[in-house]
């Protein structure tokens, strides 16, 4: 029965993981949201028996520790086989490298970057991850370098600048984790641009086209693959 991990899932991306995982009983989900006040009523609507709601405020490090010792608690000796690191936010997507606030990028750092990095440093820390985890950082193509140089006029820079930076977290999790947990691959996925709230006008991509893609590239890792960034068709992305 393996366990998934998927942070920010009370909707958009988060929410249509939950739905497809839940699709299949043996699956034991833990589908964490930002806060107990959120609206869990889409979640539940989609979530199995197997599916367990949990706090993870992932801008939040203490937020993130009570978590961490929550779920140990409804694993009872289970591990982690897949992270879903879904949580994020694009909030100040009008700003250009001219305009970045100060405080708006600090946020977009502390949600995107930071919140992936110590969901893992503490999952890790408290022995909840298993020795073969798949650990998914769900990244974006703004955040490949080469992509941005040919998107003109560019945009979203306090969201690409995060999502680049958490592009070389992820390089850099793929070699650390594996000091720990021999068999642990880590990537970053970008879901394409999806109809979800935050994809907006113009996105393209119907949520369980994106999410049943990047479940197939996830299902499928292989150890070689450790450090890689993904589109969710599983071609490669350029950095």
């Amino acid at each position: 029965m393996p366990v998934y991990v998927v942070t920010g899932a009370n909707r958009g991306l988060g929410l249509e993981f939950v739905r497809q995982l839940s699709q299949d009983s043996s699956n034991t989900i833990i589908a964490a949201i930002r806060s107990s006040s959120t609206d869990t009523s889409d979640l539940k609507a989609v979530a199995s028996e197997n599916t367990h709601i949990l706090v993870c405020n992932t801008g939040d490090s203490a937020s993130i520790s009570s978590f961490a010792k929550e779920l140990e608690k409804t694993l009872s000796g289970q591990k982690v086989d897949f992270l879903l690191n879904n949580a994020g936010v694009n909030s100040v997507s009008h700003q250009n490298a001219l305009t970045i606030g100060e405080k708006d990028l600090h946020n977009e750092i502390q949600i995107n970057v930071l919140g992936p990095a110590t969901t893992v440093s503490t999952l890790v820390s408290a022995g909840l991850l298993s020795d073969n985890v798949r650990v998914t950082n769900l990244s974006s193509g703004l955040g490949s370098m080469e992509r941005s140089l040919s998107i003109n006029p560019r945009k979203c820079a306090t969201y690409s600048i995060s999502k680049g930076a958490l592009n070389m977290l992820t390089v850099h999790q793929s070699g650390d984790l594996k000091e720990k947990l021999k068999g642990v691959v880590v990537i970053c996925m970008d879901p394409g641009w999806v109809k979800t709230r935050m994809g907006g006008d113009g996105a393209i991509l119907e949520p369980e086209v994106s999410i049943g893609g990047m479940l197939r590239v996830v299902h499928g890792l292989k150890e070689g693959d450790n450090g890689k960034f993904f589109t969710y068709d599983g071609s490669e992305v350029p950095w």
